[in-house]
C-alpha cells in the first residue's frame, strides 16, 4: 500500500504571523490522522516560522521551489543546504506557474530534483498539460516526455521514494477539476512511464498526486481511483477548516 500524500501549496499568500497561524490551526485539526502524510508548503519567509508552529506534529514541512547549486551567484533562489537547515523535508518543483511565469524547463527540473534527493529532501515533481494541449489530444506525449525528462538519470531506488503531482494546466486554480476517470487515466499513465523506464518496483512504489482545484467535495471521488495516492492543494489549503477536511478524505 501506497501512503497517501496530501499537500497544501500556499503560494505567495500568508505572512509570517498568518502562516504561523495557519500552521497551528491546521496542526490540531489534523491531530489524529495517522494514515495520511500532511505537508504544507509555505513561502520562503514563512518557512522557519511554520517549522517551529508544526514542531513535534505529524504535519511536514515542504518548500515552494529549490536551486540546484550548493551556494553561489543566484540572487533570488534558495540552495538545498538551506533548506536541509531549516528543517524542510519536501519540496515542490517544476510547478507549472514556475513553468509558465518563470522559465523552468525539464532540464532545470530534473537538476532541482536531483538536488533534493542529494540532500535528503524529498522532491514533488510537477507535470501537467495545457488546455490546447489536452484538446490536441496530446496529452500523453506531454505529461510523458516530462516525466521522462524530470527524472532522467535517476536510480530506480531514487524514482520509488520520490512524488509526482498530476497538474493539468487548465485546471489549476480555475475551478475546473479534470473528471475522477480523467485524472486517473493520467496517474496510470504516468505510473506505466515509470514502470517501462525504471521498472515495476519503483513504478508499484511511487506515489503520484493529483491537483488541480482539488476540495473537500472531490478528494474522496479522486481518492477512490487506482492511481491517485494523495492531492497537491492550492487555494484550499490556505483554510485550515477546509483542509483539514481533504486530508480525512
Amino acid at each position: 500500500m501506497r501512503k497517501p500524500i496530501i499537500a497544501g501549496n500556499w503560494k505567495m499568500n500568508k505572512t509570517t504571523a498568518e502562516g504561523v497561524a495557519l500552521a497551528k490551526e491546521l496542526s490540531s485539526l489534523v491531530s489524529d490522522v495517522k494514515d495520511v502524510d500532511v505537508v504544507v508548503c509555505p513561502a520562503f519567509t514563512v518557512l522557519a516560522a511554520v517549522k517551529e508552529a508544526i514542531a513535534g506534529t505529524n504535519v511536514k514541512l515542504g518548500a515552494q521551489n529549490i536551486h540546484w547549486e550548493a551556494k553561489g551567484a543566484y540572487t533570488g533562489e534558495i540552495s538545498p543546504g538551506m533548506l536541509k537547515d531549516i528543517g524542510a523535508e519536501y519540496t515542490l518543483v517544476g510547478h507549472s506557474e514556475r513553468r509558465q511565469y518563470f522559465g523552468e524547463t525539464d532540464e532545470s527540473v530534473n537538476k532541482r530534483t536531483k538536488a533534493a534527493l542529494a540532500n535528503g529532501i524529498v522532491p514533488i515533481v510537477c507535470v501537467g498539460e495545457s488546455l490546447e494541449e489536452r484538446e490536441a489530444g496530446i496529452t500523453e506525449k506531454i505529461v510523458g516526455g516530462q516525466v521522462v525528462a524530470g527524472l532522467d538519470g535517476l536510480t530506480a531506488e531514487q524514482v520509488a521514494g520520490l512524488v509526482i503531482a498530476y497538474e493539468p494546466v487548465w485546471a489549476i486554480g480555475t475551478g475546473r477539476t479534470a473528471s475522477s476517470d480523467d485524472a486517473n487515466a493520467v496517474c496510470t499513465f504516468i505510473r506505466k512511464t515509470i514502470a517501462d523506464k525504471f521498472g515495476a518496483d519503483a513504478a508499484t512504489k511511487v506515489r503520484i498526486q493529483y491537483g488541480g482545484s482539488v476540495k473537500a467535495d472531490n478528494i474522496a471521488d479522486l481518492m477512490s481511483k487506482s492511481d491517485i495516492d494523495g492531492a497537491l492543494v492550492g487555494g484550499a489549503a490556505l483554510d485550515a477548516a477546509g483542509f483539514s477536511k481533504i486530508v480525512k478524505f
